[in-house]
């Protein structure tokens, strides 16, 4: 692809994309435009979908890094989020189903590979509809307003899940200033997003979520950064999701959480409103919660495009429960461009039951109690106690701070097996080598963790003097 128009004529993109598509076999496209002229291809309607297995790549950016841009502000009305439909009538923007006006699409289709570009100003960047192994990565997704930067999606076209959108891969990309950053919905499933960057700043008008999970099970996110969203990650009835190993910061919600058997690992999660909010809802919630590494957050980020808060009074800290999010009646913000929610289908957040009611996440489990903690030498024995399910196994997740007035989870220290007694009383004591850790600890936190895989909210903060 050699030529820059969008004419369809020999050597543009849309007749490379028309030529793979009728050629059998594996293929490669090389977009290979005249390094003295710009890298972008404007785009005057929509490109036709992309038929694997191929290969596309900028050929810019793997002797350069800088990236050709395939760009829709020609062909998308413009208008921002408005101009973005969705699939009922009247809504518009992120968070509300929609399948409008994507740059790149790929349905019904597997093995693509995409590299080297820049997907901007459209509704959906790259649109991956019951698609499988396909990857995209060292790319650009910027400012696609009105749906995602990249959606994986199971949409059967009418709304309903299909288990088709699986084993995909987005790799090193970085995402600015789109709607959500990348969505996995509608059933997709056994997909990997790793090492990119999900960036929001001020001049985003939908700073919604980094990456929404809504009904995707077992997706693995690792080493990503998310920064400035209303949530960073959001799952919404999504299960067996694993999250782990990522940065979350100047986020109103790092992570905002529902569906069963989650697990969020050893993040590092800073100068958020909540660092993790847990959603009440019914089912109950049912997240692990470990080893993740937790400071300075409780900042008044107002933020709430689907999700967050704009609520000045809604709580602050490291992990709150409780929190509600956009399919909650005390909900403050937008439940998505023009939602206009059904009350009779809002929830209530009054979790000792009733009508309308959710259910506690995590099953209600409280948070442990530290009771005292002895320095003999560079020896630290840390007593505690907790109460949970009659005689069942419980992990106690014992966590430092160099703050004394904190009461976060800035270092982890050790964990420890706990066992509650036939009335549901534990004790626990843990003892940790003071010299392996590194820093002068002043505080010390502590969760507990079910053997159904749900976890406590932090302890109360015991300072050590």
């Amino acid at each position: 692809m050699t030529n820059a128009s969008d004419d369809g004529s020999a050597g543009t993109l849309r007749w490379a994309i028309n030529t793979s598509n009728a050629t059998p076999g594996v293929k490669k496209i090389e977009l290979e435009l005249d390094p003295r002229q710009p890298q972008i291809i404007a785009l005057k309607e929509s490109l036709p979908p992309i038929r694997g297995p191929v290969r596309i790549e900028a050929m810019a950016w793997k002797r350069t890094g800088a990236y050709t841009a395939i760009d829709g502000s020609g062909y998308v009305p413009p208008g921002g989020p408005k101009s973005c439909p969705g699939a009922v009538n009247g809504q518009y923007g992120a968070n509300v189903r929609t399948l409008t006006y994507p740059g790149l699409r790929l349905v019904d289709t597997d093995d693509v590979e995409i590299s080297g570009v820049e997907v901007r100003h459209f509704c959906i960047g790259i649109l991956i509809n019951r698609a499988t192994r396909v990857v995209i990565h060292d790319s650009r997704i910027a400012e696609n307003h009105g749906g995602a930067g990249v959606m994986l999606t199971g949409d059967d076209g009418d709304g309903n899940a299909t288990v088709t959108t699986i084993h995909n891969k987005v790799l090193r990309n970085e995402f600015v200033d789109n709607g959500d950053g990348l969505e996995l919905t509608r059933g997709a499933a056994f997909n990997l997003v790793a090492d990119n960057v999900f960036r929001s700043t001020p001049a985003n008008p939908e700073p919604s979520q980094g990456v929404e999970i809504l009904e995707g099970n077992e997706n693995v996110l690792v080493r990503n950064k998310f920064e400035g969203y209303s949530d960073g990650v959001q799952i919404n009835w999504g299960n067996g999701n694993y999250i782990a190993a990522n940065e979350f910061k100047g986020n109103a919600f790092g992570l905002s959480l529902s569906g069963i058997g989650n697990i969020v690992d050893s993040n590092v999660i800073s100068e958020n409103r909540i660092g993790i909010a847990v959603r009440p809802s019914s089912p109950s919630t049912m997240v692990r919660l470990t080893r993740n590494r937790m400071h300075d957050n409780g900042k008044s980020i107002l933020c709430c495009e689907a999700g967050g808060s704009c609520d000045p009074t809604a709580p602050k800290g490291p992990i709150v429960f409780g929190v509600p999010g956009p399919e909650h009646e005390s909900f403050v913000g937008s439940r998505g461009g023009g939602v206009t929610p059904n009350p009779a289908k809002l929830q209530h957040i009054c979790l000792q039951g009733g009508s309308h009611c959710e259910i506690a996440p995590n099953a209600g489990l409280v948070r442990p109690r530290l009771t005292r903690a002895d320095v003999a030498g560079s020896s630290l024995t840390v007593s505690g106690t907790f109460t949970g399910l009659k005689s069942s196994r419980f992990l106690v997740e014992l966590f430092g701070n160099t703050d004394a007035t904190s009461g976060e989870s800035e270092i982890f220290l050790a964990d420890r097996e706990a066992y509650t007694d036939a009335d549901g009383r534990a004790e626990f004591t843990i003892q940790i080598e003071l010299s392996t850790i590194g820093a002068a600890l002043r505080s010390l936190t502590a969760t507990v963790t079910s053997a159904e895989g749900g976890t406590s909210p932090l302890s109360l903060p015991l300072q050590l003097r």
